[in-house]
């Protein structure tokens, strides 16, 4: 499994800086997505940050770690933990049509076992 998603980028001379405050003001829908990858443990992601700074291996792509709270909660269960957890994503910017494109990690998805 590797999920991505994409928001608008308007076009800079400062590109680092756009992603910053996008990633900023985007805190909710990156939760969002980085809740598909935990989807199946039950967990949620919130409070996501940039840790660091973005490291552009081209004017246009590179890699970039956001940090997240990971929130587990059965109420059935009584179970509330929630623990801090971070991931490496990679980005590319399209100047054409103005968008930025997420790409979470590779998490390989177990098929079937064989009777």
């Amino acid at each position: 499994m590797q999920e991505s998603w994409t928001f608008d980028f308007p076009n800079t001379d400062f590109p680092e800086n756009e992603l910053k405050a996008i990633l900023m003001e985007k805190e909710k829908d990156l939760g969002i997505f980085l809740s598909y990858y935990f989807k199946k443990d039950g967990a949620v992601s919130e409070k996501v940050k940039l840790k660091g700074s973005p490291h552009f291996s081209s004017s246009t792509a590179g890699k970039l770690t956001l940090d997240f709270d990971l929130v587990h909660f059965n109420a059935c269960l009584a179970i509330h933990e929630k623990a801090r957890d971070e991931m490496e994503m990679t980005f590319e910017i399209d100047q054409v049509n103005q968008k930025i494109k997420l790409i979470g990690a590779y998490w390989p998805s177990r098929e079937m076992d064989e009777i």
